[in-house]
């Protein structure tokens, strides 16, 4: 579980969080949604400490990432994987370099034992002899899934997505949301997913929190979220253009 309590964060003098808390449940896909500029990007990076929150604090199971040293972080960190919005995959390295390339930085195996470990991981997210291909030769499908693989090369507690579906189209982005969710049950990770996509909310929206200038404006599940009784909310919804049940009555 991942938690966060009271966070808040300004730049020059503008809130951008305004003492945003919640928590990240373990094996279950945890969706913040909401508007450009509403401060979803800026709580993925205080979670991950790309930022520091000026008041509030982090916590994985229970331990206080806020408090820690760069030196304490990299205990945590080495239980993390992060898929960013670009994959960011290195381009001057082939795909299993790529896949490999968290093992050398968090891990004492061998290379024979690292070729083994990203041999599964591109199994697992179904790409088959692409390992000496380089990301050029890659089509933005297939780049996101090398960066879940390399995300999960470390065997993470924690699985952080950045806008996992920018830019691809959508038969593409529901194979990335299903893999998701298959890795966050297969693993039990604590998945949280930063998305403005409603189309992945319906498909792995385990939990769901709108954020809203800065605050937390609703939280729940894919279940209920199409019965929210939150104006903003349901503003959002219709103009991603998925049908709100009092569209439809109306028809």
């Amino acid at each position: 579980m991942i938690s966060v309590e009271n966070i808040r964060k300004s730049f020059d003098n503008v809130s951008v969080l305004k003492g945003i808390s919640l928590e990240f449940e373990q094996g279950k896909t945890n969706l913040i949604i909401g508007q450009s500029g509403s401060g979803k990007t800026v709580l993925m990076k205080c979670l991950v400490g790309l930022l520091e929150a000026d008041s509030g604090n982090v916590y994985y199971d229970e331990r206080n990432f806020s408090a820690m040293s760069f030196q304490e972080r990299r205990a945590i960190r080495k239980e993390l994987g992060m898929l960013f919005q670009g994959a960011a995959l290195f381009d001057s390295m082939t795909v299993e370099e790529n896949v490999i390339f968290p093992l050398k930085m968090f891990t004492t195996m061998t290379r024979g034992e690292m070729q083994k470990r990203a041999e599964f991981c591109l199994e697992r997210v179904d790409l088959h002899q692409v390992e000496h291909m380089y990301p050029a030769d890659l089509s933005g499908g297939m780049k996101k899934r090398v960066a879940i693989a390399r995300a999960i090369s470390i065997n993470p507690k924690y699985l952080l997505c950045d806008e996992p579906n920018s830019g691809l189209d959508p038969p593409t982005a529901l194979i990335i949301d299903q893999l998701i969710r298959d890795i966050t049950k297969e693993f039990n990770t604590t998945t949280v997913v930063n998305t403005h996509d409603m189309k992945s909310v319906m498909e792995i929206g385990d939990k769901v929190a709108f954020i809203y200038q800065g605050e937390l404006g609703w939280q729940g599940s894919r279940h209920n979220i199409m019965t929210a009784n939150n104006r903003e909310l349901n503003k959002f919804i219709s103009a991603s253009g998925v049908v709100m049940p009092s569209e439809i009555s109306r028809k």
